[in-house]
């Protein structure tokens, strides 16, 4: 195993002072904050979710000022994490621990599932007041493809291209003002489909932000779907969960793995190397993507990007990208890929 790099020594040098000062007691009632989960091949679907000392939320104000958005989004990422909590599907009387980090995980078997958002109740084993409603979505047998798309300067300006832009972006802004593109919400309505095909969003956002994004995307209108967003546990073997590229690329698998009998259109911008990212994609799943679109936000596309978006062409999967998303739904439509 590598040594872990200066960064990552500072980073658990630091948590290990924070948790020095900022000790974690005991906890009587922990609570379950529930995250979108998916189906898996039709047969089951898996609720994801986190056990805490206790919820953070914000409260939306376009009129607030950036210090108290700031105060806001900071608070969300001081969890108090509960681990080896047993968290219980009462309907199915299937159970999961919650790791160190207080991840829960629970895959529950559905019999004749109906398309559409699939509600399950769970709760912390022996407390019935800790109930909460988890939901997974279960795509339509009408599918004709699945849509992976990417959040930041994707879905909604975040400027994470630059890491000062995207810090003041993020913690100076509120669920009320942060802007999804309007082109992004009509060229989601457009994939979707009325419902036929399956959404799902990939971010390196940590899990913390789940929520908050919520939010934002039923404010907007932006089409739901299940959000596969990042660990920023530390310890010895891990440091924020490895890379951008290696967390969106496992999302991806997992994704295509959970309905192998849909091809998939990748969306995603320049900023963050997913053109490279959506190229090694193209390599482990050849012929299940039809077409990679990018956004080009900020300068637009490095060298390295142009390279692999050459890449992708040459593997035979369109690839359409530009400043915006005007006109995608009709280069789709002419490269025969249909919604």
């Amino acid at each position: 195993m590598a040594e872990p790099g200066s960064l990552h020594r500072l980073a658990i040098r630091a948590e290990a002072w924070v948790e020095r000062v900022r000790p974690r007691r005991a906890v009587e009632r922990p609570v379950l904050d529930a995250y979108r989960g998916y189906a898996v091949a039709g047969r089951s679907v898996v609720l994801r979710g986190r056990v805490l000392a206790s919820l953070r939320r914000t409260t939306p104000d376009p009129g607030q000022s950036r210090w108290q958005n700031m105060r806001e989004m900071v608070s969300l990422f001081l969890t108090d994490e509960v681990a080896d909590v047993e968290v219980i599907a009462p309907s199915h009387g299937v159970t999961s621990k919650s790791d160190a980090e207080g991840y829960v995980v629970i895959e529950i078997p559905v019999e004749a599932p109906r398309p559409g958002w699939h509600d399950v109740p769970l709760q912390i084993t022996g407390d019935p007041e800790s109930r909460k409603t988890f939901r997974a979505m279960i795509p339509s047998p009408r599918a004709r493809l699945g849509v992976v798309s990417d959040i930041d300067d994707t879905m909604m300006h975040t400027g994470a291209y630059s890491l000062a832009r995207n810090l003041w972006t993020t913690f100076t802004g509120s669920a009320a003002t942060r802007r999804v593109f309007p082109d992004a919400i009509v060229l989601m309505d457009h994939l979707n489909n009325h419902g036929r095909n399956p959404i799902f969003y990939v971010s390196s956002s940590p899990w913390n932000l789940h929520s908050f994004l919520e939010r934002v995307f039923d404010r907007a209108g932006l089409i739901a779907g299940p959000m596969f967003l990042r660990d920023l546990g530390i310890s010895e073997t891990q440091f924020i969960s490895g890379t951008h590229g290696d967390h969106k690329g496992s999302a991806i698998d997992r994704i295509l793995g959970a309905n192998p009998d849909l091809d998939f259109v990748l969306i995603g911008d320049t900023g963050q190397h997913d053109a490279h990212v959506y190229l090694e994609a193209c390599h482990r799943h050849a012929g299940r993507i039809r077409a990679v679109i990018l956004r080009e936000p900020g300068p637009g596309p490095d060298d390295a990007s142009r390279a692999a978006i050459a890449s992708i062409r040459r593997l035979g999967v369109m690839v359409a990208h530009g400043p915006d998303f005007a006109g995608i739904a009709e280069k789709l439509d002419a490269a025969g890929i249909e919604i």
